[in-house]
């Protein structure tokens, strides 16, 4: 995995706007609607040669894909494996019921089209049907990349933690949440180890480190929430278990929406759960008001030794485009506070598109935060560097 050895290095988190005819196609197709499937790759193919074109006018030094080909960063596992049907009954979170107000306004906002709480659940043993999604999408980014002029430093793909699918994609079929986190587990190897396998760095996804303890665990203490998180991360490694840790960055979060998010568990009590996972990077979200301050955790929770920080110094839910000088301020904050300008990289707090249709973030705003970015990653590499 790159490191910021002579300037602070560039990334984001993984999704990005898809164009609005194969973001259509890809809600319709997640409602169950019917659809002209056969025009979804060529639509994949045209969208995933612009993302990539414009992360590199951006700047971006570590890209990938946008997950074009998928409706949501987690859900997109339901079309490769078998033995999920039905509808999960997700609870809402605590946001929702303290904020009615605000939740009634944001769905008036229609800022968000798929409804993410009745997503399918486990009905029947999860298998993989076979790696052909995970091929067809890593060799279209293959494509995309010949075709451009740049190239970047080095590149990612995400995939969703076992944790996370199991709190959202819910259990009506195995004896125990835990039994099926781990199942979950064992087929999400061959994924994650198709990706590296192709060449990329693997990016876990893995926002119930952050969202659960509002949300699937909100009845339960927080020790007990701990608890339950330490065994998603177990089950992680275990997938990771072939896999060279440096190959691999775990991005955790509180939840991709602008709600007020007062019931956030606080990252210093989830660090020392994310430093057990078998990654060579933390990817955690620091530009949005509610836990910017938390980066100071890293001054007395130190990073272990073998892994990079990549910092969130742009925020993804709002369209505020972030100064350069603000954004070389948060690097140099967490530089400070890592005490390795070499392990920080700059980073987006969460992605853009994480559900398709997702309108949060204008596209146009998403590429100007992304140049911002990097204007502000320069500022800070000539303050680190001299």
């Amino acid at each position: 995995m790159k490191r910021s050895t002579d300037r602070i290095l560039t990334t984001h988190m993984g999704s990005l706007p898809r164009p609005d005819m194969l973001a259509d196609l890809l809600v319709a197709e997640a409602e169950g609607k019917p659809v002209d499937a056969a025009r979804i790759p060529a639509l994949t193919d045209e969208a995933m040669d612009y993302v990539v074109r414009r992360q590199l006018d951006c700047g971006i030094d570590v890209g990938n894909d946008g997950e074009m080909p998928r409706s949501t960063f987690f859900g997109y596992i339901t079309g490769r494996m078998s033995g999920f049907g039905g509808q999960s009954k997700r609870r809402p979170i605590l946001d929702m019921q303290q904020f009615p107000t605000w939740w009634k306004n944001y769905q008036a906002r229609g800022v968000r089209r798929l409804n993410v709480y009745g997503f399918p659940a486990a009905i029947g043993p999860v298998r993989y049907r076979s790696m052909d999604g995970a091929r067809d999408e890593l060799y279209a980014f293959h494509r995309a990349r010949e075709r451009q002029s740049k190239q970047f430093l080095e590149t990612f793909v995400t995939a969703v933690s076992p944790g996370f699918a199991a709190c959202s994609l819910q259990n009506q079929y195995y004896e125990s949440h835990e039994a099926y986190v781990f199942a979950l587990a064992g087929e999400l190897k061959l994924e994650y180890e198709f990706i590296v396998d192709a060449g990329h760095v693997l990016q876990i996804d893995s926002p119930d480190l952050g969202i659960e303890r509002a949300g699937y665990f909100q009845d339960e203490p927080l020790p007990k929430f701990i608890a339950a998180m330490e065994m998603h991360v177990a089950a992680l490694n275990q997938a990771l278990a072939d896999i060279p840790a440096d190959r691999v960055r775990f991005h955790a979060c509180w939840g991709n929406r602008d709600s007020p998010h007062v019931n956030d568990v606080p990252a210093p009590d989830v660090l020392p759960v994310c430093y057990q996972v078998k990654a060579g990077a933390l990817c955690l979200p620091f530009a949005n008001p509610r836990h910017s301050h938390e980066v100071d955790a890293f001054r007395t929770q130190k990073l272990p030794d073998h892994m990079a920080l990549v910092c969130g110094v742009v925020e993804s839910t709002h369209n505020y485009v972030e100064h350069p000088q603000v954004i070389a301020e948060r690097l140099e904050r967490a530089v400070r506070a890592v005490g390795d300008r070499e392990r920080v990289m700059a980073g987006t707090d969460c992605g853009f598109g994480t559900i398709v249709g997702d309108t949060q973030v204008s596209e146009d705003v998403v590429w100007a935060k992304l140049a911002a970015m990097r204007d502000g990653a320069a500022i800070a590499s000539k303050r680190l560097w001299g």
